[in-house]
């Protein structure tokens, strides 16, 4: 093999191990296709984004950052949150925020705070041991006003496209898309709403700048004339790559951030829909040429049940379609699975989901959710204040579930579920012994079929059942890389 077949491959092992890309595999000399196992290594570096926390002088923001222990990892790291540097809506970000935290080292979680409408958005980059798994996490509490109640995000890492069922610029919402980009050019992204109809006419929605190191809100109202109940909105970037967040603000349900949905793909679960939840509205699209047909299925407790009235959800090519499926849950762990009826359709969904009654109601949002995987992190969980859901749609599965010390002190605790087939489970939290603070969960698939997580925050709020979702997929803390002893002679020229 000569030397630059060597170099090449030397560089493409350097670049896996970096940036997080999948295993390389080439077939060998003989044409028979049988690569050996890859390894899988510790990331080495990864960002994360987080958006501006709010809109409202009452905003209470708390930034949560932690990164789990990860076998093969050096004992140096470092990790940084800074204030993006650009125009962010017209406010200058002059002082950095006490919410850009300095992170700890890998399995102690650190929290910072910050109040007001002021804090900008936070571009995150973390280097060494404190890389693998880096989770940040910012939860807003707003007291008053449109979009009261708790608003939870996790700051995700930068891409070229997004797509969020479940907006709206109908009466009483006010949706945002957040737009931050990391780099130190310009990246160019174009925005397009689909209502029921279809693709919703807009003339401002395409090549819209971002500038280096900056967030850019976009109104989603200022794109589009008239009212439209249910958008999907969809972000792709032309230039460069950015981070995307939807704000979705309501008058009367108060308000929260909407995760992207889960790449399109036939069949879907959206996990973790709180048990007491009084409404909950599902909102799918599929960007193809083919209409889908989806079975409708919710995993409870006790199996995979059918709900009455609502078996399947017809969703025509390019266009938005939503239905309401009332108190689905009626008191029980629950979440979505959708399938196809007949052939396979790659669609998006999320549901929306409000707890409480009268003026006491808040929503939530819950975007299908990739996997688990190896592993997956949330952040800034309290004794009696959250709920893990852990699902189990295709088959039994047994979970490790790791509480980490917390934010000011206590012990890491360890506790395994078992799982059975087509069920969900709210599981009871481990909490530290001696817990100061806030802590993290560690999300660990032992054996089993695949397993979908997500997390429930809640907030006493003047008799307001405030709440936030969070779903938990793999943390991308490993990348596959290829085996340098493999036969690569069909590289050689």
């Amino acid at each position: 093999m000569n030397r630059t077949t060597l170099s090449l491959i030397a560089a493409t092992a350097a670049l896996a191990a970096v940036t997080g890309l999948g295993a390389l595999t080439a077939p060998d000399a003989s044409g028979s296709d049988s690569p050996r196992a890859a390894e899988y290594l510790p990331v080495e570096r990864t960002s994360l984004l987080c958006p501006p926390p709010s809109t409202s002088d009452l905003a209470e923001t708390t930034y949560t950052s932690f990164t789990p222990t990860t076998e093969g990892t050096g004992k140096d790291g470092k990790a940084d949150l800074v204030p993006a540097t650009g125009d962010q809506g017209g406010k200058s970000a002059k002082k950095p925020p006490k919410a850009a935290v300095k992170p700890a080292e890998p399995g102690t979680p650190v929290s910072g705070d910050t109040s007001g409408a002021q804090s900008p958005a936070l571009i995150g980059t973390a280097e060494g041991n404190t890389a693998p798994g880096w989770t940040v996490q910012q939860t807003t509490e707003v007291g008053a006003g449109t979009g009261r109640g708790l608003q939870g995000v996790n700051c995700t890492a930068p891409d070229t496209e997004f797509w969020f069922p479940g907006a709206s610029t109908g009466e009483g919402r006010t949706d945002y898309v957040h737009l931050t980009n990391p780099d130190d050019s310009a990246a160019v992204v174009d925005i397009r709403l689909y209502g029921e109809d279809g693709l919703l006419e807009s003339t401002v929605a395409e090549g819209i700048t971002v500038k280096p190191k900056s967030t850019e809100p976009v109104l989603l109202s200022t794109l589009t004339d008239g009212s439209h109940p249910d958008v999907t909105v969809h972000v792709v970037v032309r230039s460069g790559r950015v981070g995307a967040a939807m704000l979705a603000l309501d008058d009367k349900l108060g308000g929260d951030w909407l995760a992207a949905s889960a790449d399109p793909a036939d069949t879907l679960v959206l996990p973790g829909i709180p048990a007491d939840a009084t409404s909950v509205r599902l909102v799918a699209f599929t960007p193809g040429g083919t209409d889908a047909d989806l079975k409708v299925r919710l995993a409870s407790p006790s199996g995979l049940i059918t709900p009455a009235g609502q078996e399947t959800l017809h969703v025509k090519s390019g266009m938005t379609s939503a239905v309401d499926l009332g108190d689905l849950t009626r008191g029980e762990a629950g979440s979505l699975v959708l399938s196809p009826t007949d052939r396979s359709v790659p669609v998006v969904a999320a549901v929306q989901v409000v707890r409480g009654k009268g003026d006491e109601r808040e929503t939530g949002f819950i975007a299908a959710a990739r996997p688990v995987g190896t592993r997956a992190s949330a952040v800034d969980n309290t004794a009696k204040g959250a709920t893990l859901s852990l699902t189990a749609p295709a088959g039994a599965a047994e979970v490790k579930v790791t509480a980490s010390a917390g934010t000011g002190g206590g012990t890491a605790v360890t506790e395994t579920f078992r799982l059975k087939a087509g069920t969900t489970q709210n599981v009871k939290l481990p909490v530290p012994s001696g817990l100061k603070g806030t802590f993290a969960l560690t999300v660990e698939p032992v054996s089993g079929g695949p397993v979908f997580a997500s997390r429930t925050l809640e907030a006493d709020q003047d008799d307001v059942a405030a709440f936030t979702v969070q779903t938990l997929p793999d943390d991308r803390g490993t990348v596959a890389v290829p085996d340098a002893q493999q036969d690569l002679s069909v590289l050689q020229r």
